[in-house]
């Protein structure tokens, strides 16, 4: 069950690196043994708004957080900065919820994006919080009206979250004419990542949550007297936990069936604050094309682009090795797909490449549960790609749960199990691997203006994992 040893400083995402260097310190580790109310193993976005919602319903509660390596490395650390809703996902959620539900969860995440703006600005976070929206474009004539289905069924259910630009406003709005069609949603923001996640940190430190870095969890014995937890310092004995491990909690058979984890690569150019003045990605506007090996993009606020792909390396079993998979799996590839978009960039030196596991779940919409049914040991996972903004749903989530709470988070319908169950292994690893090399070769068809084979066509529509819904 032990979590993989720490990065390098060398294999830290840009923001990571950014961040960690403003700080002065390495954390503290847990050495020797400890009692708390609640544990939560994890520290990253889920589990760090896990343990202030905690502390904020009960501040008497002694509550604790184990983190691997420092808070941030895992995938709250190294995404491309997107607080996203669930807008895109309606369909979905009306599925898995129906309609009400399904409204009013996805309402919920637009105001969990509101909130982080409102938490940074109350606690003094420099995340560079930037409401400017999403733009879902196309980049090839085959995806062009892609959205349209999920207009169809907002405008069904009344709601009208998306503007429908012409392919000239898209054109200007992204700064490159590659870019043919697409909507606009206001309610996006993004933000520094892994600024965001430290902030957390500090934040929960002064609500008195204690953090421990550099601890991995090793074991986790369920006994009479509580729940205890095993690191290579020492130990804790909650009376609750919450497993916030994002993709490693594929380590759990019961969590695993439903879960697949995938890469998703990125790189950042050096600072071009000239290419950017001539309109190219403006400042915090959120990016992504229509493709299912999701290529999402925007600048940040010393100049650079920040370009990622989503359907890299493939886990099997969910195993994941810490260093391996912070390591871009194809960055030549990424840069490729950046200069297609904005040509200019063609020359620009990347200064950064980096990798970052992600949890799809079996719909692509997080669930939340009791680990084997027991209500002690709680878990949220599934955030597929969409987790900066939602993630401040699922701490309210998995607080309630913990505490026992009987409200309208514990209640929540994201509480469950997904009704699609993924193959075993090997069956599941083979499978992905084929199915991901036939949504390429379908998707560079696409790009050059080809018709995919049928034989790809088909495969690449097994595909279960997906950016928008």
């Amino acid at each position: 069950m032990s979590q993989s040893s720490e990065l390098t400083p060398a294999a830290r995402s840009l923001w990571m690196q950014e961040t960690l260097a403003r700080e002065s310190g390495t954390g503290t580790a847990l050495l020797g043994s400890r009692r708390v109310d609640v544990c939560v193993v994890g520290g990253g976005l889920t589990g760090l708004w896990t343990a202030i919602r905690a502390k904020e319903q009960d501040p008497s509660l002694e509550v604790a957080v184990l983190e691997a390596d420092v808070c941030g490395s895992g995938a709250s650390g190294v995404n491309g900065g997107f607080a996203m809703t669930w807008w895109p996902k309606v369909k979905t959620l009306a599925k898995v919820m129906g309609t009400s539900d399904a409204l009013r969860m996805a309402a919920a995440s637009e105001a969990a994006v509101r909130d982080i703006g409102d938490f940074c600005r109350r606690h003094g976070i420099d995340a560079a919080f930037q409401p400017s929206g999403w733009l879902w474009a196309a980049t090839n004539p085959s995806q062009m009206d892609s959205w349209q289905a999920t207009l169809d069924d907002l405008a069904v259910l009344g709601a009208e979250p998306f503007k429908e630009l012409s392919a000239a406003e898209v054109a200007e709005m992204s700064g490159s004419d590659q870019h043919l069609g697409g909507v606009f949603e206001a309610g996006v923001a993004t933000v520094q990542p892994a600024a965001l996640v430290r902030g957390l940190r500090s934040a929960a430190i002064a609500a008195g949550v204690h953090v421990w870095e550099h601890s991995p969890m090793t074991g986790l014995h369920r006994g009479r007297q509580g729940v205890t937890l095993t690191t290579p310092g020492g130990t804790v004995l909650a009376q609750r936990v919450a497993l916030a491990t994002s993709a490693w909690l594929a380590r759990f058979r019961e969590i695993r069936r439903h879960l697949i984890v995938l890469g998703s690569d990125v790189i950042a150019t050096a600072p071009v604050p000239q290419l950017l003045e001539g309109s190219a990605l403006p400042e915090g506007l959120a990016i992504s094309d229509s493709r299912r090996l999701v290529h999402y993009y925007r600048s940040t606020d010393d100049g650079r682009i920040v370009f990622g792909k989503g359907g890299g390396r493939l886990a099997f079993r969910g195993r994941i090795d810490r260093e391996e998979w912070s390591k871009n799996s194809r960055p030549a590839d990424v840069h490729a797909h950046l200069t297609r978009m904005y040509p200019a960039t063609a020359n620009t030196d990347i200064t950064h490449a980096w990798s970052g596991p992600v949890d799809y779940s079996s719909d692509a919409l997080p669930f939340f549960g009791r680990l084997g049914g027991d209500p002690r040991v709680v878990y949220g996972v599934g955030f597929s790609g969409n987790g900066v903004g939602p993630s401040g749903l699922g701490g309210r989530i998995m607080a309630s749960l913990l505490l026992g709470a009987d409200d309208e988070w514990s209640n929540s319908p994201m509480v469950r199990k997904p009704r699609m169950w993924l193959p075993p292994e090997p069956i599941r690893y083979v499978g992905g691997r084929v199915v991901r090399t036939a949504l390429v070769n379908k998707e560079v068809a696409e790009d050059d203006g080809r018709r995919p084979s049928r034989v790809a066509t088909l495969l690449a529509s097994l595909d279960p994992t997906s950016f928008v819904g």
